[in-house]
C-alpha cells in the first residue's frame, strides 16, 4: 500500500479533450499478426474529469494503432464502482477508479462485500480527488454535520462518491433517515436541482477545479462546505488511501475561504486477465505523451511520472511494471 500523497490542486480553465477515431486500414504486419482489437475505457460522466481524460488516453494509444493494432473507444459510466464491476466482468478493458474504491474491490469491503475482486490491477493513478460538499447558501450548512434534516443528493448508485459519502455519513454517526430526503441524481442533474431548490446539498468526489462546482456557484448563490471532525480525522488516519487536503478559497464564487475536506486519488484499474502487451501499450502511451496528457485539464496539469506511481492499492498489472522499469521508474 503507498504512503499518502500530497494534493496539488491546478487554478487553470478546464479544457475539455476530445476523442479521435479512426479506422484501421493500412494496418501494418506486426499489428495483423496481433490481430486488431477493440479496447475500452470506463470513464464517469461526461461533464467530470475522467471522460475527458479517458478521451485523451484513447486518442494517444489510437494514434499508434498502425503499431500495436488496438483501437481504443470510451465509454461514460456511473463511476468507479460500476467501471471496477464492469472491468472483472470483461465488459471493458480499464477504467477509472477511486484508490478508496480499489481498496474495497481487493478487499471485498463496502459495495464489493458479496463479490471480492482479487483480480483487480492497477496502471497508474492520475490526479487527487476531493470529498466537496455544495450547499445552498439559504441551507445554512457550513459543515458535513449540518446535513441532518436537510435534502441531499447523496452520489448516483455505483460511483465512488457515493461510496465516500456513506462512509462519512456512518463516521459522523447520521444516517439516511437523519436527512430530509437521500436524492440520487446523477452528476450533470445535481446543480441544476441545488439552484432549482430541490435539494439543499450535494456531495461529489471530484478534481479541482470542475465544471459541476462552477456550474452551482455561477447558477446560484452556493457554498462549498468542510468535511471535518473527530469521525473524519478517525476515517482519514485508518485509511492510508486517504489525505486531508483544501478545496482552495476563491476558486468559486460564494466560496472564500480554503475548505478542510479529505481524498483520494484517481486511478486506472485493469483485471489480472487483461494481455501483459494491452496493458504496456495503455500505459506507454500515457506516460511517453504526459506533456500533452497535464495540458488536458488543471487536476492533472501539475501531476509528475513519480507521483503517478502512488496512492494504488492493488498489485501493478505486469504490463505496467513492464513499462516502469523500462524507464526506471521501478526497480
Amino acid at each position: 500500500m503507498q504512503s499518502k500523497t500530497r494534493f496539488n490542486l491546478g487554478l487553470k480553465a478546464c479544457v475539455a479533450a476530445a476523442l479521435l477515431a479512426g479506422g484501421l486500414a493500412g494496418v501494418s504486419a506486426p499489428a495483423v499478426a496481433q490481430q486488431s482489437k477493440f479496447i475500452t475505457v470506463g470513464t464517469g460522466g461526461i461533464v467530470g474529469v475522467y471522460y475527458p481524460l479517458g478521451g485523451a488516453i484513447c486518442r494517444f494509444v489510437n494514434a499508434n494503432r498502425k503499431d500495436h493494432g488496438l483501437r481504443c473507444t470510451v465509454e461514460s459510466t456511473g463511476g468507479s464502482v460500476f467501471n471496477i464491476n464492469a472491468v472483472m466482468a470483461g465488459d471493458m478493458d480499464i477504467g477509472f477508479a477511486q484508490s478508496d474504491t480499489q481498496y474495497y474491490a481487493m478487499t471485498g469491503a463496502n459495495a464489493f462485500k458479496d463479490k471480492p475482486q482479487p483480480k483487480l490491477r492497477a496502471l497508474f493513478s492520475v490526479y487527487p480527488e476531493l470529498l466537496t460538499l455544495v450547499a445552498r447558501q439559504d441551507a445554512n450548512i457550513k459543515t458535513f454535520a449540518d446535513i441532518k434534516g436537510k435534502r441531499v443528493n447523496i452520489g448516483d448508485p455505483g460511483s465512488g462518491t457515493r461510496g465516500t459519502t456513506e462512509l462519512v455519513m456512518a463516521a459522523l454517526n447520521i444516517k439516511k433517515e437523519d436527512l430530509k430526503l437521500a436524492s440520487e441524481l446523477k452528476f450533470v442533474e445535481m446543480a441544476p436541482a441545488l439552484c432549482d431548490n430541490k435539494i439543499d446539498a450535494f456531495t461529489f468526489v471530484a478534481g479541482h477545479p470542475n465544471a459541476i462546482f462552477q456550474e452551482a456557484a455561477t447558477s446560484c448563490a452556493s457554498n462549498i462546505a468542510t468535511v471535518v471532525g473527530p469521525g473524519v480525522d478517525k476515517l482519514v488516519k485508518d485509511n492510508p488511501f486517504y489525505a486531508k487536503a483544501n478545496v482552495p478559497g476563491k476558486m468559486y464564487k460564494g466560496t472564500d475561504n480554503a475548505q478542510a475536506t479529505f481524498g483520494v486519488l484517481a486511478t486506472i484499474v485493469a483485471s489480472a486477465d487483461l494481455p501483459e502487451q494491452t496493458a504496456y501499450i495503455i500505459t506507454k502511451a500515457v506516460f511517453d505523451n504526459l506533456d500533452d496528457f497535464k495540458k488536458l485539464h488543471p487536476a492533472v496539469a501539475n501531476i509528475t511520472k513519480e507521483q503517478m506511481l502512488e496512492g494504488n492499492t492493488v498489485p501493478f498489472h505486469p504490463g505496467a511494471i513492464k513499462y516502469f522499469k523500462e524507464k526506471g521508474l521501478m526497480k
